[in-house]
């Protein structure tokens, strides 16, 4: 069944089911870890270690494994390995109850898992681009996935309680193995012209990532990556944050899945007039989105308030993604693009690493104020787009 619908299904199509599975486990551990954690006795400050030590993993193995996937005949056959890796790692959970052991089983479980991300989208945004079709819609529906596993599975913390995390994260990462076997092959099998809109310059780009690795190419990808690790806190933190607040547990599932439902309405729409930004500018409104968003959440709002502040989601998560994914498509080639979302998705760890560290120690001591936190990364990420725009200003809507 799985090969007849391989042969008759788009590649875009096989792509987007892919997609729909890469953040649902993701989506289950926000709603369930934190809590599941509170409940087996680990305090923040601890809980910020476990969730920070897959980021110091994934920062330490992003470029390699982006480089190998690149080095593969295609990024399909990576792709199939890495997800089988993260089905299995999971599994020792059942059998753990303390910090060392739950640190040690998570850390793979997480980076195994965050290890998918780069390399599928590397290999669709330039599939899509060479096909002339949607990377965008093809994108959305990992989104989609979130919102199911965040506001759908998410309602079974209400009903099963906190225990059926293990089990729930199990069978999202199998199933996601299992969909793996169905992914199409990305790469041309001969040079192709393509329908990006780029500077015709960009084709003669440096196959060798460190010769891209300038200051003004490297500060948006810091910039981005410092709005995002508040994204990961949120993740990590907010559930937990809101229910010792006092916000209902069944508006704790909807509150993630509603993050994710601006970021799809996005992704979806964003054909319509994403051709109209340029990326630098595309993680500018991220950052000042960001620096709204987290604001805000420091004051501990009541909860038809933090459902408004998630909805910035989709401009300080989604429009910034967008604008890296496509910075670093518009400014390297296909021989180095999963090891340079590699190097993006590298400072990204490092800047949420840092992030969990040092906000699960706020957290023990200031409660929701610790997302001022937040609001200086969102002020530093600006400051690092208007000075890459300042070394290079972007030609047309390349940059």
């Amino acid at each position: 069944m799985f090969s007849a619908f391989s042969r008759s299904a788009s590649p875009e199509l096989r792509a987007s089911l892919y997609q729909f599975t890469v953040y649902i486990p993701g989506g289950v551990a926000s709603v369930f870890l934190g809590i599941w954690l509170s409940e087996h006795g680990i305090p923040a400050d601890q809980i910020g270690v476990i969730n920070a030590l897959p980021t110091l993993c994934l920062l330490l193995l992003n470029i390699i494994v982006g480089r190998v996937a690149d080095k593969a005949d295609d990024w399909r056959t990576a792709l199939i390995v890495i997800s089988l890796g993260s089905a299995l790692a999971p599994v020792p959970l059942f059998f753990v109850s303390e910090f060392w052991g739950i640190l040690s089983v998570w850390a793979l479980c997480a980076t195994s898992n965050g290890l998918v991300a780069p390399v599928i989208d590397a290999a669709t945004v330039r599939m899509t681009r060479r096909n002339g079709t949607d990377f965008g819609v093809v994108r959305a529906w990992a989104t989609v996935g979130y919102v199911f596993a965040a506001g759908g599975l998410g309602l079974f913390l209400n009903v099963l309680g906190s225990g059926a995390f293990v089990g729930l994260y199990v069978i999202t990462v199998v199933a996601r193995a299992a969909l793996a076997f169905l992914l199409p092959r990305f790469r041309a099998p001969a040079p192709k012209p393509t329908l990006a809109n780029t500077d015709p310059a960009i084709a003669a780009q440096p196959s060798r990532l460190r010769d891209s690795l300038k200051p003004w190419f490297v500060l948006p990808l810091l910039a981005f990556a410092l709005v995002n690790s508040s994204n990961s806190v949120i993740g990590s933190f907010g559930a937990l944050l809101w229910h010792e607040n006092g916000i209902p547990s069944y508006f704790l599932g909807p509150l993630l899945g509603i993050a994710a439902v601006g970021e799809a309405i996005l992704m979806f729409a964003w054909r319509r007039f994403g051709g109209r930004v340029t990326a630098r500018n595309m993680i500018l409104v991220a950052a000042l989105a960001g620096l709204v968003r987290f604001t805000i959440m420091a004051f501990n709002p009541p909860v038809e308030v933090l459902f408004f502040t998630q909805l910035l989601h989709a401009f300080s998560f989604g429009m910034g993604y967008f604008g890296v994914v496509h910075f670093i498509a518009n400014w390297t080639n296909e021989a180095n693009a999963a090891e340079a979302q590699g190097f993006a998705n590298m400072l990204n760890m490092a800047m949420a690493m840092l992030a969990l560290v040092i906000f699960g120690v706020l957290v023990e001591h200031f409660a929701a104020y610790a997302f001022f936190y937040s609001t200086v990364t969102s002020l530093l990420a600006v400051g690092c787009v208007l000075l890459s725009l300042r070394l290079r200003p972007p030609k047309s809507l390349v940059g």
